[in-house]
């Protein structure tokens, strides 16, 4: 009997992409791949583009449309509200889906690749968005860690980083988060960190121990008040995702 993978599809917005060649970076597309989700199995899925960055002799995935990175991304996309300030530009995608939500008033894109920039503008990423949506968008060059935006902000979307999870990802965020003043933030791979503390205390995947985590991680992270099942797509995540051995150095879970 032969299986049946399900096409992925998602009502995020996701731009239309083309090839494209600069100095160290690359935008490719492949119009059919097989690949899992971050919570989700694996699917099919068609028409696909990956930036590419290419250091040397060295090459690789820096952002993806896959299911794994819309998925990976999509809470904080769905729940951003006020001034949005994104760290990390990517491919555009989930700076653009902020800008769609009418409960946001402006995002602030903050990318230190001044490539990155130009390829987002020559894919005319924030031009494919309605006018009220594109008005709302300005990039500017700059050091994740180090911006101060002019206005606090309402939240803070942070995906700076390549892998999903590191040692210092948790230090990280809470200094963007001192910096832009947010009170709520969403940052790539924090499902990873709530797992991994869960893990480290043996507690289950449940509401209060995923409460318990987030008190002792010290941000306004966006997830259970607004994802009745957030708990479950975490444990979900990790199976997929999380690696038995990691453990970060020197954290402490009270």
């Amino acid at each position: 009997m032969t299986a049946t993978l399900a096409l992925y599809q998602t009502d995020l917005f996701r731009p239309t992409y083309r090839p494209w060649k600069g100095e160290r970076w690359e935008l490719l597309l492949a119009p059919m791949l097989i690949c899992k989700g971050y919570w989700s199995e694996a699917m099919l899925v068609t028409d696909m583009a990956g930036l590419i960055r290419h250091d040397g002799p060295t090459s690789r995935t820096w952002m993806s449309m896959t299911p794994m990175e819309i998925e990976s991304q999509e809470i904080g996309c769905r729940f951003a509200a006020g001034h949005t300030v994104v760290m990390g530009l990517g491919m555009g995608w989930a700076a653009a889906n902020a800008a769609l939500r009418p409960e946001v008033t402006r995002v602030t894109v903050v990318e230190l690749d001044p490539e990155v920039i130009a390829v987002n503008a020559t894919m005319d990423v924030f031009g494919q968005l309605p006018p009220e949506a594109a008005a709302k968008v300005t990039v500017i060059q700059g050091n994740a860690l180090a911006h101060r935006p002019d206005e606090p902000a309402d939240t803070l979307m942070a995906d700076i980083w390549q892998p999903l999870y590191g040692d210092d990802r948790l230090e990280q965020v809470r200094r963007m988060r001192d910096n832009t003043g947010a009170t709520r933030v969403y940052y790539w791979g924090q499902e990873m960190d709530i797992a991994q503390r869960a893990r480290h205390l043996s507690l289950p995947l449940d509401a209060a121990s995923v409460a318990r985590i987030m008190a002792d991680m010290g941000l306004p992270l966006i997830g259970p008040a607004e994802v009745a099942n957030y708990p479950n797509l975490i444990e979900r995540a990790a199976r997929n995702w999380l690696r038995p051995d990691w453990t970060p150095p020197g954290y402490a879970v009270g």
